[in-house]
């Protein structure tokens, strides 16, 4: 998005400069090299840009936006997807202990198993942000925390997960696409 702005302000900024020495009268033809390499304008110079490749470059921009915003959106709907269904399995697993259906030792090692399908989908689910951070150019650095030392080192309250910028803790949620690029200052 960062690249649609660039483009877009080059463009306004070659337009301004046209009309502007169009509005001088002076007719004395300037090189194509001079305009693309010096943004300033001498009195009574005229500025050449072409509006094909502003217009190319525009279009470019809109087609690289929109393949961002399709990738990410996939990324969204499985990250969901995966959220949903671990969702789905501890509930099922709350009702079975509430309804008395499972013995301890069962519940005990259904519990284990929801907690590597939790700590998995964690891993994911941060996978997948730093590849939609990497796709918007956002400096994004994630720490796996593997045993009990590193978890008790973290300036976090919670340690399964937790987001930080500028080394100001955020949340500890997991963030949709959206939030966590508006958390991200975008």
């Amino acid at each position: 998005m960062n690249k649609i702005s660039l483009i877009l302000g080059a463009g306004s900024l070659a337009a301004a400069l046209a009309l502007t020495s169009c509005s001088t009268g002076n007719s004395a033809p300037a090189s194509n090299a001079s305009a693309e390499s010096s943004p300033a304008v001498q009195s009574g110079a005229i500025v050449y840009f072409n509006m094909d490749r502003v217009i190319s470059e525009y279009d470019m921009a809109n087609d690289l936006r929109s393949v961002v915003e399709t990738k990410v959106n996939s990324i969204n709907q499985e990250v969901t997807r995966r959220g949903t269904k671990l969702e789905k399995d501890i509930k099922a697993f709350q009702d079975k202990i509430n309804k008395g259906l499972l013995t301890q030792s069962v519940a005990e090692s259904q519990n284990q198993k929801l907690i590597q399908q939790q700590n998995s989908f964690q891993t994911y689910a941060a996978q997948k942000q730093q590849e939609i951070a990497e796709e918007q150019g956002i400096p994004f650095k994630a720490i796996h925390i593997t045993d009990k030392e590193a978890a008790q080192g973290v300036p976090a309250p919670v340690t399964t997960y937790a987001l930080f910028r500028d080394g100001q803790f955020l949340t500890q949620s997991i963030q949709s696409d959206k939030k966590f690029l508006a958390l991200a200052g975008l």
